[in-house]
């Protein structure tokens, strides 16, 4: 054996007795490799979250934009069949989308100006009986004290003038935002419209080409949920703006109209949006009507909601996302701390991709998104027999 040779044995035995890998037990070995990998994808959660907090002024917009894509594309989609150029019928649901949305703001916007008077006058009326309260209730104050009190708050606000009117400027500044966000939704949209097709096979041309059918097939998927997410939450939220309207007209609330179109809009906030609508009804009802008035308020929104979470939700929303409410609150957690409102709005409907893509990733490739939710609707079903396809 030559001196090299047996020098390289040598070298190699010194390797091997350096390893020690082998005295490491298996279980610490195993929650080490797990720890690293888990530390990456905390990691680049971390950056993205990161980046679209960064980018929120354009990831929203696009979000937005993919949402009314969601609800517009089945009208283009229908247009087309009949005939109609895309182009023509992407601007026919675009105009008629936004005469839509412009006839309901503008009829509501009017219903608000008309009813300010009535619930001045109600606001008035309900500040004197707190006065009267004050003066001939338990607290037996006196008229001085409750106008001293009345004083010190003009006088406080007086005092925090230059704050008030730097949160002008502010609302000022964004509201210039909004209308920014607005026009980039509207400019990225009709592309979404007319060309999303080109765009989503242009977009999976980056993926490697041994599963970009399967990719294909789950952003197809992802997207037909997010179409039925966006239509079982307009339909249960015309519910509940009907629900809530009927009521607060019985009740005799005032601006009835405003505040149905609150609910509505609102309701496309899971949970977060039926509190903030609830309590503005709750607040107008308590001033302008008093307080058995806001307790009947109180029982209406919380009778349309166990019929939304109870009835709805499963029916409707159960079928199209699937979701556990547990998997839905932590959603709208992460959105609030992301993006606040807008993140809150975005990340239910960013779950039900998620969640369509990577159930359909666990099918073979080249599986259609139509018989893939046949199988799913099968396996669903307790005693379904059901064949891997």
């Amino acid at each position: 054996m030559s001196r090299n040779r047996v020098a390289g044995l040598k070298h190699r035995e010194q390797a091997l007795s350096s390893d020690v890998t082998p005295a490491v037990p298996r279980g610490l070995r195993v929650a080490a490799a797990l720890s690293w990998r888990f530390l990456v994808i905390i990691g680049a959660l971390y950056v993205i979250l990161y980046l679209l907090g960064y980018f929120a002024s354009i990831a929203v917009p696009i979000g937005i934009a993919v949402l009314l894509a969601a609800l517009m594309a089945p009208g283009v989609a229908k247009l087309v069949q009949w005939r109609v150029p895309r182009w023509l019928a992407t601007l026919i649901v675009m105009i008629g989308g936004i005469a839509v949305l412009g006839g309901v703001l503008t009829f509501v916007i009017s219903e608000f100006v008309n009813g300010l008077p009535e619930l001045q006058n109600q606001v008035n009326s309900s500040l004197e009986t707190i006065r009267g309260w004050l003066a001939n209730g338990p607290l037996h104050l006196r008229q001085d004290q409750v106008q001293n009190f009345l004083n010190s708050a003009i006088d406080t606000i007086k005092a925090n003038q230059a704050v008030i009117t730097s949160g002008a400027i502010t609302t000022a500044a964004t509201i210039g935002e909004i209308l920014t966000g607005l026009l980039l939704t509207i400019f990225v949209l009709i592309f979404f419209l007319h060309d999303g097709e080109g765009i989503w096979s242009f977009v999976v041309r980056g993926v490697p080409s041994p599963v970009r059918d399967r990719v294909d097939v789950a952003g197809r998927r992802g997207f037909s949920s997010l179409v039925s997410y966006v239509r079982a939450t307009a339909a249960v939220a015309v519910v509940d703006a009907v629900g809530v309207g009927i009521g607060l007209y019985f009740i005799g609330v005032p601006l009835v109209i405003p505040l149905s179109a609150l609910v509505f809009l609102t309701a496309f906030i899971p949970i977060i949006g039926a509190l903030i609508a609830g309590a503005v009804a709750i607040l107008i009802a308590l001033v302008a009507n008093g307080p058995i008035a806001a307790l009947i308020v109180l029982a209406v929104l919380v009778g349309v909601m166990q019929l939304e979470s109870h009835v709805l939700q499963p029916w409707l929303l159960g079928r199209a996302v699937r979701l556990h409410p547990l998997a839905v609150v932590l959603a709208i957690a992460a959105g609030l701390l992301a993006a606040g409102i807008a993140g809150a709005l975005l990340s239910v409907p960013l779950l039900a991709v998620l969640n369509a893509g990577i159930r359909s990733l666990l099918h073979d490739a080249g599986t259609d998104p139509e018989e893939v939710d046949s199988l799913d609707d099968a396996a669903s079903q307790p005693n379904a027999e059901t064949t891997q396809p």
